[in-house]
């Protein structure tokens, strides 16, 4: 059987496999060598995630191999400011660092071998969420700002560093990009198709500094030259 290579994450990783998708694009990359299948749940923050866990990936198979990879991609939703329309998946900063940490223990439990690769929040053009508001928003007042999801990014990656795990650093990153704003997002959160090409770039080198890469795995049946 192929190794697997296991998206979880929320509505950025849900929509990951339209057209253009990072994550399709990942399965593209990764033909015959690997099944790239997601888990991906739009609205959740990681106390919703933590809830799920046990039950949306399957228990290690008996002489079976463990995924390749998984991709921990939450705090989009973590990160909406408590006082504002989205308050309901505002989840406490320490806390996300928890439930993160709880996330990636159950997963090195499950599958000691398998990879796991962090990847933070992406910036926030608050002035895009204001006109593309998910909820009703009487305060006039964007749900996230971009100086919390940075708030949140660096938690991300401070759990990496202490589990010892590589990490993808979008937030940052990402504000390198000429124009991001409206070049990475659509509206002012989820991806445009560029935004979506350069998750998968960084998820692509960042899966090939931990050994899974097209170099490293093998194809599934030897190759028809004929």
């Amino acid at each position: 059987m192929r190794p697997k290579i296991y998206l979880f994450g929320d509505s950025i990783t849900e929509g990951s496999f339209k057209d253009g998708g990072w994550g399709s694009s990942l399965a593209n990359h990764f033909c015959r060598m690997v099944d790239v299948v997601l888990r991906g749940y739009s609205g959740y923050n990681t106390r919703m995630a933590l809830h799920v866990t046990g039950k949306v990936f399957p228990p290690p198979e008996e002489g079976g191999e463990d995924p390749a990879a998984v991709t921990v991609f939450f705090g989009a939703n973590d990160a909406c400011l408590p006082d504002r329309s989205s308050a309901h998946q505002h989840v406490p900063l320490e806390e996300y660092k928890q439930n993160l940490h709880a996330i990636v223990d159950f997963f090195q439990k499950r599958w000691p071998s398998t990879r796991v690769l962090l990847i933070s929040p992406p910036p926030i053009d608050e002035a895009a969420r204001l006109q593309h508001p998910f909820h009703p928003n009487p305060t006039g007042l964007p749900e996230r700002t971009n100086e919390a999801a940075g708030n949140y990014a660096r938690a991300c990656l401070d759990v990496a560093a202490e589990c010892g795990l590589t990490a993808v650093d979008l937030w940052t990153k990402m504000q390198q990009f000429p124009g991001w704003q409206k070049a990475i997002l659509v509206d002012g959160l989820h991806l445009t198709v560029d935004g979506n090409k350069f998750v998968f770039e960084e998820v692509i080198a960042r899966l090939k500094e931990v050994g899974v890469s097209v170099e490293s795995l093998p194809a599934d049946h030897p190759l028809d030259h004929n």
